[in-house]
């Protein structure tokens, strides 16, 4: 059994900051791409950025510059470092791997940017 657990949304003004963690647990051989996805109300779920097996790290547009993904491997964990945020930036954040060609999710943090 795979679980991914977030942690680290909450409420935050404009022009703030939030560290969002995921942490991987289970039987898991190997994480291949490792990201973060966020869902507004009413909205798709949108890719926000993820780590690709060899190292490179994808970001949407609306986030460039202001977010930074990491990822330990030695812990099976990834970060996401949220900086200026933004009103726009109010949603459910989740946390996606694939290993081996499955995809698992996390149960999502709700991250809430006030103007």
């Amino acid at each position: 059994q795979v679980q991914l657990v977030e942690s680290g949304g909450g409420l935050v003004q404009a022009g703030g900051s939030l560290r969002l963690s995921c942490v991987v647990s289970g039987s898991i051989f190997r994480i291949d791409v490792m990201g973060w996805y966020r869902q507004a109300p009413g909205k798709q779920r949108e890719l926000v950025a993820n780590i690709t097996p060899g190292g490179s790290i994808n970001y949407a547009d609306s986030v460039k510059g202001r977010f930074t993904f990491s990822r330990d491997n030695a812990k099976n964990t990834g970060y996401l470092q949220m900086d200026s945020l933004k009103p726009e930036d109010t949603a459910v954040y989740y946390c996606h791997c694939n290993a081996l060609g499955r995809n698992y999710w996390g149960q999502g943090t709700q991250v809430t940017v006030s103007s």
